[in-house]
């Protein structure tokens, strides 16, 4: 199974300490090669950038935290080129539209994330936009 995370996924991995968490046992989930996890450059970007720019993220989240996610991250996903052309716009909010292409271009089967305006857009032609509690059952049940 093919799944791209949203990185509101890596940022609360980052920030939940309960490890009861849906969000933990995804991302868990990829360190434990349950499913291929691919990885735009371009979502490690976002990460740092979403940490660098929030005051509180950059409160609560340590920096060798977010670098060892990175490398983490970097180690067991499947790495996704940078897309060279013009991103078409299909979501409400733009800065979201890269992470439809490259669920297009990675052949995903999921795309996980907390953004409600992502969620809304749900089943897509080739790929399921679903929340990480969703993705966990899916998981759990062994259904792609």
């Amino acid at each position: 199974m093919r799944v791209l995370l949203d990185t509101n996924i890596y940022i609360s991995y980052l920030l939940t300490p309960n490890a009861l968490s849906p969000i933990l046992a995804v991302v868990d989930a990829a360190f434990n090669g349950e499913y291929v996890l691919l990885l735009p450059e371009e979502s490690l970007q976002e990460l740092a950038a979403a940490i660098d720019r929030s005051d509180y993220l950059r409160y609560h989240i340590a920096a060798v935290d977010e670098r060892q996610l990175i490398h983490a991250l970097s180690a067991v996903g499947e790495s996704i080129p940078r897309i060279g052309q013009r991103i078409t716009r299909v979501t409400r909010d733009r800065t979201d539209d890269y992470l439809i292409a490259y669920a297009l271009v990675g052949e995903a089967e999921y795309l996980v994330s907390g953004d409600k305006d992502l969620l809304a857009l749900g089943k897509q032609e080739r790929f399921e936009i679903v929340s990480p509690r969703d993705f966990l059952q899916i998981l759990l049940s062994g259904t792609s």
